[in-house]
């Protein structure tokens, strides 16, 4: 173990060090998160970038009565180094036991779950309101940053906490950055901002009633800590403006910023080897829009900062010139702003995360399905996984499927989904949203010659009898292998269904299984409350068929292997097939 962060093992510590240590420190901690984040993966720049404003925070200020709420909680590591929990970045053995984001469960030094962005001022203005009327003294402390800025709730916080009239600071660490390049136009008054020291008479901060400091040196541990004893125990909100580097210590992290925010193992050592070009869902949706774009120039892809996530590297952008949007981390903007270019005759194409969709169901339903505005809306990593509690795939079914005019389409081949994807974006009478499958990437070389447009018309792959199996999307495999296994263990020829409609009921093929099968079961890689199976056992629910809906529970999981989900939830062929033989 380092010599100085083998003494730190509380915060108290930390306020005996000097100058000179704290700065061995920071080496120290750097290296540790090298060491980490190469080895299983995670967010590298951020991280790297905010240890030194890390460690002058807990230096100054008294956690957990003061309380720090870290934005995204990208750049959180330094912070857990720090309060208790360096053993996990110190042993290999403990690595994936740990949150990468700020989680109460571990800490009392973590205020909040958070993993989506531009959350923390408006959750430190709650903070500070509720100290403010229990008449207590602590220092509230929100820190955004790494692109934050941008988002919508940012604006909104901001706005009330300018006028909260109590203390409340905001620390924007400023890293030139968001996850991509950043984009929109209060970036160009950052960069005003920082091109004059924070001495610009055009000030946003200022001109919304806070008070205001900038530290061009957001790296400098003395810097730091001076400008932090200044505001603490300030009585009136201000925003603290420093200027950070992002991937700081570690060369190729500092030159390729976009590449270096999140990586997953070994990113380090191969990082600019040739890698090997594999056909994917990534690499065909772009090669689509290139094409399509070449043909059509009212063709345009958007992406809500997370461009790396669909394979969109800087020199795609480039290549599709003024027919790319990255809006910045606006999710919420970016579905109005698709339902905007689709009402006026342009195509967009929006690509998102399953669990950032979570944050349009507003704009997806006013602004969109109300309008019925045909925009094409891309589904990423939707699906049941191991992830972190904040970055959760399992919900976009039932938040989608349940607004009407939305069609939403489940591919289980790359011929579905090109022949879905164009139908989307020539059509003109629907918002279309496809689940981009998540996981293995099939091709069948055969043309997929389904009408679209004939909607909510599932497609009976293997006719049988007795059972029938609606396998959506992802678990479309996992249904034939429930087939064959009914097939050798209960010698039922089962029907094998690909649903491809997630929104719709196809009742006549629904009437029609009830003349010759006893049991429906669904599978969806999803939660199963409010989703694609529940519609079918409602559907059945006056009839003799017994409906076996099978997905994931209502909850928030937490790094929990998918094989012990799976488990958990009777997802596998033996489970589900026991389950099928006692119910007949």
């Amino acid at each position: 173990m380092s010599k100085i962060l083998d003494k730190i093992n509380e915060l108290k510590d930390l306020k005996t060090c000097s100058i000179s240590e704290l700065n061995t420190l920071a080496e120290e901690m750097r290296e540790v998160i090298i060491k980490k984040v190469d080895t299983i993966g995670g967010h590298m720049g951020p991280n790297l970038g905010f240890v030194e404003p890390t460690i002058a925070l807990h230096y100054v200020f008294n956690s957990p009565t003061d309380k720090l709420v870290f934005d995204v909680s990208h750049q959180c590591y330094p912070h857990k180094i720090l309060t208790g929990r360096k053993d996990y970045y110190l042993n290999p053995e403990k690595y994936t036991e740990i949150s990468g984001y700020t989680n109460p469960k571990e800490s009392e030094h973590d205020t909040f779950f958070i993993g989506h962005t531009s959350t923390s001022v408006s959750l430190a203005t709650g903070l500070a309101k509720a100290r403010d009327l229990k008449k207590e003294k602590a220092n509230i402390i929100a820190i955004i940053g790494d692109g934050s800025l941008s988002g919508g709730e940012a604006f909104e916080g901001l706005d009330n906490a300018a006028d909260l009239g109590s203390n409340i600071i905001i620390v924007v660490n400023d890293n030139d950055m968001s996850i991509a390049p950043n984009a929109g136009g209060i970036y160009g008054n950052l960069q005003l901002l920082k091109d004059t020291k924070g001495q610009a008479e055009c000030n946003f901060f200022k001109a919304m009633g806070f008070d205001y400091i900038y530290l061009e040196n957001g790296n400098n541990i003395e810097e730091l800590i001076e400008t932090f004893k200044k505001v603490k125990d300030i009585d009136h909100p201000i925003v603290v403006h420093i200027h950070t580097l992002k991937g700081k210590g570690l060369e190729l992290a500092e030159e390729n910023k976009e590449a270096f925010h999140w990586i997953l193992p070994g990113t380090v050592e191969n990082f600019g080897k040739p890698a090997t070009q594999v056909e994917c869902y990534e690499s065909i949706t772009k090669d689509y829009l290139l094409q399509k774009r070449e043909k059509d120039n009212t063709v345009i892809a958007i992406s809500p900062a997370t461009p790396g996530v669909y394979g969109f590297t800087p020199d795609f952008r480039e290549k599709l010139q003024e027919g790319y949007t990255d809006v910045g981390i606006c999710e919420e903007h970016a579905v109005a702003y698709a339902s905007g270019l689709a009402a006026n005759g342009a195509k967009p194409v929006l690509c998102v995360m399953s669990s950032f969709i979570q944050r349009t169901y507003d704009q997806l339903s006013q602004d969109l399905a109300l309008n019925s505005n045909p925009a094409t809306i891309l589904i990423w990593w939707g699906g049941i996984s191991a992830g972190d509690a904040t970055h959760l795939g399992c919900f976009d079914i039932p938040i989608i499927s349940n607004i009407p005019n939305i069609v939403y389409l489940a591919p289980t081949t790359k011929e579905e989904y090109l022949k879905m994807l164009d139908w989307s974006v020539e059509q003109n009478k629907y918002p279309v949203a496809i689940r981009v499958p998540f996981g293995n990437f099939v091709s069948t070389g055969i043309e997929d010659d389904t009408d679209y447009s004939l909607l909510n018309k599932y497609q009976v792959k293997e006719k049988g009898n007795e059972v029938a199996i609606l396998g959506l999307g992802n678990f479309y495999y996992l249904g034939k292998q429930v087939k064959e296994e009914l097939k050798n263990k209960l010698g039922i020829d089962a029907t094998l269904i690909n649903p491809k409609f997630i929104s719709g009921l196809d009742k006549e093929l629904l009437e029609e299984l009830k003349r010759e099968h006893k049991v429906v079961i669904t599978l969806e890689d999803g939660v199963k409350a409010g989703g694609f199976g529940e519609k079918i056992a409602s559907f059945y629910g006056n009839s003799n068929i017994k409906v076996l809906n099978y997905g994931a529970d209502k909850e928030f999981t937490d790094r929990i292997p998918l094989e012990e989900l799976y488990l958990r939830y009777h997802l596998t062929k033996e489970l589900i097939v026991d389950d099928i033989k006692n119910c007949l």
